[in-house]
């Protein structure tokens, strides 16, 4: 696991900019440095040490140094991979899991991706023909950067590194209102749009070949939810438990310490039941314990790690909201209104006391059919006669009588609110629930802009003939995964230099479970076909338990700890997010008189980061 960077230019560059560049990322690698400077450009990197601990210094060359390569990330079947290259004459030198990858790329070139079953980042210069191929895992779980000037090329792990860059290059980067825009509907700026109009990430699945006069990105794989597998439920259940196991037992590959994120979800506990039946007893638990009881799943956890027989440490989460809060507009480089990452990046340093690997649950939401919202999206097409007049008065009710966003009458009113909307709308209304172009268009002041709905609508275009429920799985996929929740682990994670591997989002087990017809991943219940693998396996509670997100008592916090700084910051006159939006609607917002319907703690914080990050940047 590492951080990188690198550029193609024409120009001579000083050493020193690229090395103190890459010191902006020293978090992600502290344990090695490492350079290579060529007539056209240079790669670099900070590592941190999971394979080959002692010998798999970066860069890595193939034998005769003529191609070169830096990586971020894991190649989980990377020694069946060495077998076959050794096979066909390729020497290794190392026992690195990196070094695969130049000789993958001396025989199969651009289409070395195909081969790679992992998370990855890594650029490979090559100085026979002078260019770069950059490329991205296929669900996006390593970030990727880059800034194209001119006839330069910069990229680089995280936003920060290119910062520096454009800083010392004389480089402007300026703010994207489009992305500010788009942000007030999602909460995070979506990719591969940044904060910045000059810096793209490289899109997922994806790879670009940069050269002196060009670059070009292509896309190498995506998820088919077509055709549909004729499996029995019985195979079916077989086949998840079967690419579960592999999909663990191969990301338990570590030459440093390694343990379990085991909360009292099903994703967690699946994860930790495989790994136990590997690693045994040893094998390490950590468990967060929340101080509120409506968000502690400690008990629940602390049972299961007794049943596996495995050992269980309890992570005491103290939290300061306004330290934790400061630290997400410094460290996640753009604005990040998912509250969570506070606690993410306080486990992950508790953690980190502990071991330098560890496995999560992420994705077995997106992948199994894990939200409330699936629920809605398979009984959309049987009500999709009710007239829109009827499903607005009916959420208005529904509203009326709702205690909160999250009971069962509030996830009803939101279900009748997207009857009535555009597939687009609906969407977000389902996920977010922040704000719609209707909403925006009376209160933008900035520059014009495009309706965020676009995105979606482009997206959704592609899904054509998918059923309703295949199309909101990849629509979470290609919005909620890739620019929320695997932005906020690899930042939370790498931030103490931890590394986080998530069996659920293996490619193969992805691409089988996307395809298996949608009664079996959303029957009676979400994650049906997970649940029942793993019925006999677990505690009845966590296989039957409601499902439980990773919260924190937001509204809680708007009120009372971040109160004044909520008041003060967004209320002042000298407001930067007055700058583009109306300040009778903030006020709103702080008075909390509008948009009664919506999911008014998002949209508060929201605004909160983004002064916050304004002022800080800006």
């Amino acid at each position: 696991m590492c951080g990188i960077l690198g550029y193609i230019s024409s120009k001579s560059d000083d050493k020193s900019t690229l090395e103190s560049s890459l010191e902006t990322i020293q978090h992600r690698g502290p344990d090695d440095f490492g350079y290579y400077q060529a007539s056209f450009g240079a790669i670099g990197m900070r590592r941190l040490s999971i394979i080959d601990v002692s010998g798999g210094h970066q860069p890595i060359f193939n034998e005769d140094k003529k191609i070169s390569v830096v990586f971020n990330g894991e190649i989980y079947n990377y020694k069946v991979l060495i077998q076959q290259l050794e096979a066909r004459g390729h020497i290794f030198n190392t026992k690195s899991d990196t070094e695969v990858l130049v000789h993958l790329y001396e025989e199969y070139g651009t289409n070395m991706c195909q081969f790679l079953r992992g998370m990855f980042v890594f650029a490979i210069l090559d100085e026979r023909n002078q260019t770069m191929l950059v490329a991205r895992d296929r669900f996006g779980k390593k970030p990727l950067y880059y800034l194209q000037h001119q006839k330069e090329v910069f990229f680089a792990s995280e936003l920060k590194a290119l910062r520096y860059i454009a800083q010392a290059r004389g480089i402007a980067l300026t703010i994207s209102e489009q992305a500010i825009y788009d942000y007030l509907s999602f909460g995070v700026v979506p990719q591969p749009s940044t904060i910045y109009k000059e810096v793209a990430c490289l899109p997922a699945a994806s790879y670009m070949v940069i050269d002196a006069a060009s670059l070009k990105i292509t896309q190498y794989w995506k998820l088919d939810y077509a055709p549909k597998l004729e499996l029995s439920y019985a195979d079916a259940t077989d086949r998840v438990r079967e690419l579960t196991s592999e999909s663990v037992r191969l990301r338990l590959r570590s030459d440093v310490p390694l343990g379990i994120f085991l909360s009292g979800g099903v994703d967690s506990s699946v994860v930790a039941y495989e790994a136990a039946k590997e690693v045994g007893e040893t094998l390490q638990t950590f468990t967060v314990k929340m101080g509120a009881a409506e968000f502690d799943e400690s008990p629940i956890a602390t049972q299961t790690a007794q049943i596996l027989g495995v050992n269980n440490t309890i992570l005491p989460l103290e939290m300061n909201p306004l330290v934790g809060l400061q630290k997400i507009v410094q460290h996640y480089d753009q604005p990040y209104a998912d509250s969570s990452a506070i606690p993410s990046l306080e486990i992950s340093r508790l953690a980190r006391q502990h071991v330098t690997v560890v496995l999560n649950g992420d994705g077995g939401d997106e992948i199994f059919g894990g939200y409330r919202r699936y629920l809605a999206a398979q009984r959309l097409a049987s009500l999709s006669w009710v007239p829109s007049g009827i499903a607005k008065a009916g959420a208005s009710l529904l509203e009326s009588v709702a205690q909160s966003r999250r009971s069962g009458f509030g996830f009803a009113a939101r279900f009748a609110r997207g009857l009535a909307q555009s597939p687009a709308e609906r969407y977000l209304t389902w996920t977010a629930d922040m704000l719609l172009d209707s909403d925006k268009r009376s209160i933008w002041t900035g520059t014009t802009v495009l309706a965020t709905e676009r995105l979606l609508e482009a997206e959704i275009a592609k899904l054509r003939g998918l059923s309703d429920l295949d199309q909101q799985m990849a629509l979470d996929a290609r919005f909620n995964l890739l620019s929320d929740l695997l932005v906020k682990m690899d930042m939370a994670t790498m931030a103490y230099s931890l590394e986080g591997r998530s069996p659920f989002m293996d490619h193969i087990l992805a691409e089988t479970v996307a395809r298996l017809p949608d009664q079996y991943k959303v029957g009676k219940t979400t994650k049906q076909i997970l649940k029942d693998a793993y019925a006999d396996k677990l505690p009845l509670i966590v296989t039957s338990g409601a499902k439980r997100g990773f919260e924190i008592p937001l509204e809680a916090w708007l009120e009372g700890s971040l109160r004044s700084l909520f008041q003060d910051t967004l209320g002042s006159a000298s407001s930067k997010v007055s700058t583009f939006l109306e300040p009778a609607f903030i006020q709103g917002i702080l008075s909390r008189s509008i948009l009664k319907d919506r999911n008014w703690k998002y949209i508060a914080y929201s605004l909160l980061v983004l002064e916050m990050w304004l002022q800080e940047y800006a």
